[in-house]
């Protein structure tokens, strides 16, 4: 037997701790399987040097592994004598195992510790602990390095109780003695109640990590919104300045154009003037030179005779001198520009102001909880709509309460009303950002926000709160809270709400609601895009006489 034992080992690969497969033995003698030698050298490639994994022996460059012919027969005949390889917990252990406390020489991984005995066993040596009656009462656990910490280190006895006055574990005669008047219970028992407690964290953590993860969901969401918003924005702007200087351009264009067609117009006309007192000069200038020859005859008969031959001077088309007016024509355009120009200015002052508010206004969503002092911010009364409110529903408190009645009301007939559901919406729009508290009693509520179109006639989907594309709502009753959108439910509180708070962001899409008390706890938000105005209703969802939902006044 010790022979067989003795081949096990040989032929097992000290990594998998399996039977070899596809052996390949290393120079410095030991043997491994192929695949496993392979993916330890692939994890050592960066180093760019390769160890055995049993004698860390070191090798440069990779030697190339190569299949064992010998040791490979070997395997397949010892497989068909029926050998296995030895159970992984009859594995011996390594530096990071439990070891067995009775093995001897080469010591195997525990299987079990006991915490009577304050040992660790391998599956053979802990045989008797399953097969001798002796050894019922044991308290097997998984293996433990710690055992020893069990011991009380004055009395050297196990110890099996706990003393909640000091929180500390106790044996039992530390519970007679230093102990006594302490509040001791077993360390079962104070277990059970710590692993109550445990559960109860857990549970908490995992609540805490769920509404952390829809808090990243909303963030993630509301980055890609914003990203897209400030792009568009971008553009849009772009655009709109590239269009005020594109008209700013044309209108430049056209008093140039303006200016030179009025030069041209006044200039042919100077000409036109100049050409004919040119004109006229050259026949003044002729008609003194006549003048003066004549002047210069002697014969007095012929002086008289040419002198009376002489026609008329032709009256002149203008007058003696040319009035030019000081050239302000365009000194005044000039000016007009320059008026527009400062006009311009004092526009882009202003609504750059404007524009760098309205910038400074963009937010995102914050992750600190709301408070109340902040949603008042926000606060709006709401009243409800006369023509929307169901007869079975009694407006009171100046339209901010409904009642559901037995007897159906004496209401004006509406085309808004609804006629199959206790339901009533605001006759506020609700476009911007807004906060408001519904405060309710009796067997449940759904306050919710919806588009104006919902449908008003009948107990159809199409016209419960909630149960379509164009409402949003939480449903509260005596014992748990829901969100339903489009029919889909989605489980928020297991408690009661009695008063919800209700905030919304139209233009960020954003809609949450709160429990509120002393405190404002979020129950649940939604990240979507409103493509129409909203408006806040209420819903009697369980039809009880007596029940309540009132729009709470805030101050």
């Amino acid at each position: 037997m010790a022979g067989v034992q003795l081949h096990r080992e040989n032929i097992s690969c000290s990594i998998c701790l399996e039977l070899l497969k596809d052996p390949v033995t290393l120079t410095c003698g030991h043997s491994f399987c192929m695949n496993c030698m392979k993916d330890h050298w692939d994890s050592e490639e960066q180093r760019k040097s390769y160890s055995c994994p049993q004698c860390r022996k070191i090798f440069t460059p990779r030697p190339e592994l190569l299949k064992n012919v010998m040791l490979a027969d070997l395997v397949e005949e010892l497989k068909k004598t029926g050998l296995q390889a030895a159970p992984a917990h009859h594995c011996y252990a390594g530096t990071e195992d439990v070891v067995c406390d009775f093995c001897t020489g080469r010591k195997r991984k525990a299987l079990k510790s006991c915490l009577f005995c304050l040992i660790s066993y391998c599956e053979e040596h802990l045989q008797p602990h399953h097969q001798l009656p002796a050894f019922k009462k044991h308290k097997l656990v998984e293996p433990s390095k710690n055992l020893q910490e069990n011991i009380c280190p004055r009395h050297d006895e196990v110890m099996k109780m706990f003393c909640r006055t000091d929180q500390q574990c106790i044996c039992y005669l530390c519970s007679v003695d230093e102990h006594k008047d302490h509040d001791t219970v077993t360390a079962a028992a104070e277990r059970t109640h710590k692993q109550r407690e445990l559960d109860l964290s857990r549970e908490e953590v995992q609540q805490r990590l769920q509404d952390r993860d829809r808090d990243v969901k909303v963030l993630q969401q509301e980055r890609k919104t914003l990203t897209l918003s400030a792009d568009k924005a971008v553009k849009d702007t772009d655009e709109s300045f590239t269009e005020m200087m594109r008209l700013l351009q044309r209108r430049s264009s056209e008093v140039k154009q303006q200016i030179r067609s009025k030069l041209e117009t006044e200039v042919s006309r100077v000409r036109d003037v100049e050409e004919k007192l040119q004109q006229e000069i050259t026949d003044l200038k002729k008609r003194e030179a006549e003048l003066k020859q004549l002047s210069l005859t002697h014969d007095h008969n012929q002086f008289l005779l040419n002198y009376c031959s002489l026609s008329a001077l032709s009256p002149s088309a203008h007058s003696s001198t040319i009035n030019v007016r000081p050239l302000r024509h365009f000194e005044d355009v000039t000016a007009a520009v320059a008026k527009v120009r400062s006009q311009l200015q004092d526009i882009l002052t202003e609504t750059w102001t404007n524009i760098s508010l309205a910038v400074a206004e963009v937010d995102v969503l914050l992750t600190e909880p709301m408070t109340r002092a902040k949603s008042f911010r926000y606060s709006k009364e709401i009243k409800l709509d006369l023509n929307t409110v169901n007869t079975h529903l009694l407006l009171s408190e100046g339209n901010r309460k409904v009642t559901f009645m037995k007897k159906a009301q004496s209401y004006p007939r509406h085309t808004d009303r609804f006629t199959g559901y206790p339901q009533v919406l605001s006759k506020e729009s609700l476009t911007g950002r807004y906060y408001w508290e519904v405060e309710w009693t009796g067997r449940g509520v759904c306050v919710a926000v919806t588009y104006k179109n919902i449908s008003r006639s009948g107990r159809s989907h199409e016209c419960g709160l909630g149960l379509n594309d164009k409402s949003w709502a939480l449903v509260c009753d005596q014992n748990s809270c829901q969100f339903v959108h489009n029919s889909i439910w989605t489980d928020v509180s297991d408690v009661k709400v009695s008063r919800v708070g209700v905030y919304l962001d139209h233009r960020a899409g954003l809609l949450s609601f709160y429990r509120v008390s002393d405190t404002m706890t979020l129950l649940h938000t939604v990240q979507t895009t409103f493509t129409q105005t909203l408006y806040a209703g209420v819903w009697l969802c369980y039809s009880s006489p007596g029940d309540t939902a009132e729009f709470c006044k805030l101050k």
